[in-house]
């Protein structure tokens, strides 16, 4: 039995401990453990609320106790690389909210001393786990819309007016939070042979990214064209144009369908996938964390360290394009 502990008690860790209190009724060897906040009130209230064994007033509290074994990090991006390394000097293993840190100077940091540690370290970017990433892969590879050619994909919520978005001292702005959905599905898709990235963005008052379009070119001639935002509500629908078809995936951020046409077809898909039923998608980052931990291992396949430091420089690539920098940097 797992022991899972909570670091950061808001809306995100409300939704992990939903995740795994469903994992055990289904019968996964996890348990919801314990929970950590720097308001002690907050904590217990928390684990009251959720079901938490164990509350702490104090994250180094929590990690000195022998029965955690891992720790979810779900606080703002611009506390991460400090926590991950607290949960790493503990001996803990961790898997930690997307995105991985503030900048890819910070992840490499953390990575580093993981390998001196030995201590498991994931990202929890839950769609690079998630049963649509090889359904995807799987059409693809068989041949069902042809060659790949280009691909669209978008995110955006209104969600500028909170806080952690706002505010650049939280390395607040759209990019960190929704638009890196859209980067890792250009990845998964198209791999990583990016030969040039061009981008506009909109800024809000407070110094960080309100809405960005993105152009990835490929080696391989393809195009990859991302939207995100932090102003208004999208689709959030992806496509992949091939030659002899295209695909679409109804919501970049947790896929419930994929539907394949014919190159000339635009109204009658050839072929409808729904995803497998979930508990709320979280499940299987956790169940990557529970088939590698006993085994040794330090990351996961799904989204391998290499993966983590990719994606951390090209957002920070973009951001110097935009000129735009966190204080603490």
């Amino acid at each position: 039995m797992m022991k899972i502990a909570i670091l950061g008690a808001g809306g995100i860790a409300r939704a992990m401990c939903a995740t795994i209190r469903g994992m055990k009724e289904a019968g996964r060897p996890v348990e919801l453990y314990a929970v950590a906040s720097r308001d002690i009130d907050k904590a217990i209230r928390f684990a009251r609320e959720q079901g938490v064994r164990r509350a702490y007033g104090s994250y180094e509290d929590m990690l000195a106790d022998p029965a955690v074994e891992l720790v979810y990090i779900a606080t703002p991006h611009s506390h991460h690389a400090e926590q991950m390394k607290m949960c790493i000097n503990a001996g803990k293993a961790v898997l930690c909210e997307k995105s991985f840190t503030a900048n890819a100077a910070q992840a490499e940091e953390v990575l580093a001393l993981a390998r001196e540690k030995g201590v498991y370290v994931a990202e929890a970017i839950w769609t690079r786990y998630m049963p649509s990433r090889r359904i995807i892969d799987d059409l693809i590879a068989a041949d069902e819309i042809g060659q790949p050619l280009l691909l669209t994909s978008n995110l955006a919520y209104t969600i500028e007016a909170v806080e952690r978005i706002r505010q650049p001292e939280l390395a607040g702005g759209a990019l960190l939070d929704v638009g890196v959905y859209t980067l890792n599905f250009a990845s998964m898709v198209f791999g990583d042979d990016i030969e040039s990235m061009q981008s506009h963005v909109e800024m809000l008052p407070t110094g960080v990214d309100r809405t960005e379009n993105i152009t990835l070119r490929y080696g391989s001639g393809r195009t990859a064209m991302l939207m995100a935002s932090a102003a208004f509500n999208s689709d959030r629908r992806c496509v992949v144009y091939g030659t002899k078809g295209y695909l679409t995936v109804d919501n970049v951020n947790n896929p419930g369908f994929i539907e394949v046409f014919d190159k000339d077809e635009r109204i009658r898909p050839r072929m409808h996938i729904d995803v497998p039923t979930q508990i709320t998608g979280y499940e299987y980052e956790v169940e990557a964390c529970l088939r590698d931990i006993p085994l040794g291992r330090l990351e996961p396949e799904e989204m391998p360290h290499s993966e983590v430091m990719t994606i951390m420089r090209q957002m920070d690539a973009l951001r110097a394009q935009w000129g735009m920098t966190y204080p603490f940097e």
